[in-house]
């Protein structure tokens, strides 16, 4: 099993603290470090950045955002990192949601999975340095009638391949993430219910004449250290992540379009998911957070003392998980220094190393 850290958004007030966390996590030899972006900081600077301040730990979008960038941007900005970073860029690419795309963006949210599969396919198009010819319902390139030709990537990537990461929720863009991509960026995986995201992946991958075998199942796992096992500690511990939890699940997205809330659903807690959704967009934010229940907040999460995070963590390792992408909770840079640590010796107690 190998860590990864995802840094969330960059200009949150924590930036140095972000680098710090992102240099700590190369020198404990973690796998990766992921930058998220939505309609504030771009990933691709921090990313570059993030390259130039360490040495060895892999540098990744979680996500970089289909509708902001045309496909050819994006594998520009891909063979950019990878070649300032000396191959360690990976891609991760998501369709976001409708009140970004089009909020935002001003890009219709509809067919994303179509939209997808053209989107990867002109990527690694233009990667491979082929001329870059397509027809599809979302893109033609060059444009018909007029001066535009085909054209072929300038620079050359240092690898022939950039892995390929989609972020998906539902089982249909889970399929379809086992069918294209390489790897897939979960958020709220339970070990304990694996199959909801697992099973449709895995149907992805025979799909394309493929196993699991070598697919990094990499979901975003938070994470919070505590003195003891007790379940006050316990719960004390998941307050760090009730807000965090409530503004997925009630706030992300509309009424009628909420992924998250969905995956809630999914998980078992309709009930709940609707209490969480109903008081956060009343704006009743305490309340929501309140309404998260303790169970789907440690099933989703990694708390407790080192012997505790390394029982969970052979449990995410049973389940077929290969990387774990963590969120370190904390007020302080030592608390989420000393988190980092702790999983990182709980993956050696763990015999996953």
């Amino acid at each position: 099993m190998r860590l990864g850290i995802n840094l969330g958004y960059w200009g949150a007030g924590n930036d140095a603290d972000n680098l710090a966390v992102a240099q700590e996590a190369d020198r404990l030899g973690y796998s990766v470090c992921w930058a998220a972006e939505a309609y504030g900081s771009d990933a691709a600077t921090v990313l570059a950045y993030v390259a130039a301040k360490t040495e060895r730990i892999d540098v990744g979008s979680a996500i970089f955002q289909i509708p902001a960038r045309t496909p050819t941007m994006t594998a520009m900005t891909a063979a950019t990192l990878d070649t300032l970073s000396g191959g360690r860029f990976r891609l991760g690419l998501g369709v976001s949601g409708p009140q970004v795309s089009e909020g935002w963006y001003g890009v219709k949210f509809d067919k994303p999975l179509a939209r997808t599969r053209e989107y990867v396919e002109i990527i690694r198009k233009a990667l491979s340095r082929e001329r870059v010819v397509h027809e599809g319902a979302n893109w033609t390139l060059p444009l018909p009638d007029g001066p535009g030709k085909p054209l072929k990537l300038i620079v050359h990537p240092v690898r022939e391949e950039i892995p390929t990461y989609i972020a998906a929720i539902g089982p249909k863009n889970l399929e379809l993430t086992g069918e294209i991509a390489d790897g897939w960026l979960g958020i709220f995986f339970a070990p304990e219910q694996s199959a909801i995201s697992v099973d449709p992946l895995r149907a992805g991958r025979e799909k394309a004449g493929k196993t699991l075998d070598g697919f990094d199942l990499a979901p975003n796992v938070p994470i919070a250290v505590t003195a003891t096992d007790e379940a006050a500690d316990i719960e004390a511990a998941a307050n760090f992540f009730r807000p965090y939890t409530a503004l997925y699940v009630g706030g992300m997205g509309s009424r009628k379009q909420n992924f998250y809330n969905r995956i809630a659903q999914r998980l078992g807690y309709e009930k709940e998911a609707a209490e969480i959704q109903d008081k956060y967009l009343a704006k009743e934010y305490d309340d929501a957070a309140a309404a998260v229940p303790q169970e789907m907040i440690d099933r989703t999460t990694l708390i407790g003392t080192r012997d505790r995070i390394a029982e969970r963590l052979q449990a995410y390792a049973a389940v077929g998980v290969t990387t774990v992408n963590l969120t370190p909770a904390g007020f302080t840079l030592d608390e989420r220094i000393e988190a980092l640590r702790t999983a990182a010796e709980a993956v050696e107690q763990a015999g996953l190393a």
